[in-house]
């Protein structure tokens, strides 16, 4: 009898996704997260499209590409602050944050490299 009271108490059952199982939670996204993604993508596209259209010009950037570039430079800023703040925050899920603080430093990676090379 008490066997039976041990293997029932080790018989432990992990929750399954599927039909009729429902997982609740408290999480959220954070709001402040969502927005350095949206900073980070818009940041990271516009010093793509900036990049290529030089190379389409044959190298020579026009004075409005390197404008872009430099309000890239102050959304991956404002982003990455962002980011951090948003990741700070508790039961939240984490993958708005993560991607805003990541896409916010290539950005501000590219743009040191793109600053660094201009002057060699």
């Amino acid at each position: 009898m008490e066997e039976r009271r041990k293997r029932r108490k080790l018989n432990i059952k992990l929750p399954v996704r599927g039909h009729g199982r429902y997982v609740f939670t408290d999480k959220k996204h954070p709001e402040k997260g969502v927005l350095s993604a949206a900073l980070g993508l818009i940041s990271v596209v516009t010093i793509c499209l900036a990049v290529f259209k030089s190379y389409e010009n044959g190298g020579q950037a026009e004075p409005r590409y390197g404008v872009a570039v430099m309000f890239c430079l102050l959304y991956s800023i404002a982003g990455l602050v962002l980011g951090i703040m948003s990741r700070m925050e508790k039961d939240i899920f984490r993958l708005f944050p993560n991607l805003g603080i990541i896409l916010n430093v290539l950005s501000l990676i590219w743009v040191g490299l793109l600053l660094y090379f201009s002057v060699l």
